[in-house]
């Protein structure tokens, strides 16, 4: 087909034999938001603002006889069909969307720090000025739910990105006020934006609704005045954004260090939540029978994290070859289609009576080379840095100590709110300064503390003096508090007198 839209004539037979000299080519290739020089990607397409307009115009000049716009006039016109009302025209629907306005849609594939790959894509028509923006996860649904509850206490904090799903319930309990779920599209905005958003669409029926329902629309317009004063956040509210895919977030403007505005809260769905996103429940398995599996790789099919292809897990159960430490759980996965590659590292053994905190005294680039297992339980400090790493960021890693602190140095630099024009140039000084300070800790020049803060006890790192005592390395056994015990889920569980419904004291 020509780019008029004809098709242009050829022998009998040539569309059906493949020409010999094309051979296939590859026509997408694998890319990532890590990729350098990455443009947004533009795809022109129909704006469905002027799409309606042209529709309702063309319903009524039906009626009238006549053509719709723009149409006659360029020679669309075909012969009425026999048995057709005399003097009515018809059209055919792809020359009309032919001759429609059309738009630019803008695709971008971008990473949120401390979160992940997104898609932000808008759309722009220059015809009637509709503007249109959504994002989307470039991910898959998570394991667990997200709850992000945030209490606003100033103006700053109206400032926050954040990233909306359509899965997403928006709540604020102050006004009693909730955005369900799947009433609007994923939007990558702030937390004004999000209010903004609401008083939109509150507005949009007013007028509809003065002339047909009066009390209605006075009760709205004192509930919109209530949400515009929240934008000028005289009184503390609070901002829950409740997502059962796990793909919604919430910037922490203090990154790297913690938030205590922002509580964050995994959970797992209950069956209602997963019917709604689509995931039917797995079938209880048969438990096997008991069989040695140490010396086995057991493989589990699952899905590659970065193209969603299938894929397959390698499994190991690794005896105690951690010296003076625990068996532990290897998990690895290769991904054939797009190449990714990820392992993670799990404690097989059980949570600990008391919490664990090693402290290890840098004092030489030696210290880069101890081995350590950093659980998913397991938060880091360094506190010369002033820098703190809370649970589950990384997951479970198996790796050295340079390597732990190349991966923090990586999670803090490549960083998009703190590059471009728009970045603040004091957050940005001070990445760059942590930056800077951490590579000379890693070359041995400044001495630090590094210290790992596991309550389930299920984290090590390498006493490179064992069986004898590391003078620079302390480690402390603890009881968790009561806080801790929730995180892990050990408040409300029972292992004992369950049967009768009354624990033991």
């Amino acid at each position: 087909m020509s780019a008029g839209g004809t098709v242009e004539p050829g022998p009998p037979g040539a569309a059906a034999a493949p020409s010999p000299a094309s051979a296939p080519a590859r026509v997408f290739r694998p890319f990532s938001a890590e990729d350098e020089g990455q443009q947004p990607t533009e795809i022109e397409s129909l704006c469905m603002n002027c799409y309606r307009d042209v529709s309702r115009a063309g319903g009524r000049a039906a009626g009238a006889g006549r053509a719709p716009w723009g149409t006659a006039a360029l020679g669309t016109q075909s012969e009425a069909p026999s048995g057709s009302l005399d003097g009515e025209l018809g059209f055919t629907g792809s020359f009309l969307g032919f001759l429609l306005p059309q738009g630019m849609t803008r695709l971008l594939l971008t990473t949120i720090p401390f979160f992940r790959e997104v898609i932000v894509s808008s759309f722009a028509c220059e015809h009637c000025g509709w503007s249109n923006t959504e994002v989307q996860s470039a991910g898959r649904i998570q394991d667990q739910g997200v709850r992000y509850t945030l209490t606003v206490r100033a103006a700053e904090d109206m400032n926050r990105e954040v990233v909306k799903t359509d899965s997403a319930t928006t709540r604020i309990p102050e006004l009693d006020f909730e955005i369900p779920a799947f009433s609007q599209k994923g939007a990558l905005t702030t937390v004004e934006g999000l209010i903004s958003r609401a008083i939109s669409g509150l507005e949009q029926d007013q007028p509809t609704r003065r002339a047909n329902e009066e009390a209605v629309a006075e009760r709205l317009d004192e509930f919109i005045v209530k949400l515009k004063e929240l934008k000028q956040v005289a009184s503390p509210f609070t901002l829950i954004i409740d997502d059962p895919s796990g793909n919604s977030f919430v910037e922490n403007p203090h990154a790297p260090q913690k938030d205590d505005a922002l509580v964050i809260t995994h959970y797992n769905r209950t069956p209602q939540q997963e019917e709604m996103l689509g995931l039917q429940a797995e079938a209880p398995e048969e438990k096997p029978q008991e069989e040695d599996l140490r010396n086995e790789v057991l493989q589990f099919n699952t899905n590659c994290p970065e193209c969603n292809a299938p894929a397959q897990t390698n499994m190991k159960l690794v005896a105690p070859e951690i010296p003076h430490f625990k068996e532990v759980i290897i998990m690895a996965t290769n991904c054939e289609y797009c190449g990714h590659r990820t392992n993670e590292v799990k404690s097989g053994g059980a949570v600990e009576p008391l919490g664990t905190r090693i402290t290890l005294h840098i004092t030489d680039a030696s210290d880069m080379t101890r081995d350590l297992l950093k659980s998913e339980t397991c938060s880091v400090e360094i506190p010369e840095l002033e820098f703190e790493l809370g649970m589950a960021i990384f997951g479970g890693k198996f790796t050295t100590l340079e390597g732990l602190l190349k991966d923090i140095r990586d999670l803090v630099t490549k960083n998009p709110f703190t590059l471009g024009d728009s970045s603040n140039p004091g957050k940005m000084d001070k990445l760059q300064e942590f930056s800077q300070k951490l590579d000379q800790i890693m070359e041995g020049k400044m001495k630090a503390h590094f210290i790992m803060n596991d309550p389930a006890g299920n984290s090590y790192l390498q006493n490179v003096y064992a069986p004898e005592d590391d003078p620079e390395m302390k480690v402390e056994h603890y009881k968790r508090t009561f806080d801790q015990n929730e995180d892990l889920g050990l408040n409300d569980m029972r292992t004992e007198g369950y049967e009768t419904g009354v624990a033991p004291r």
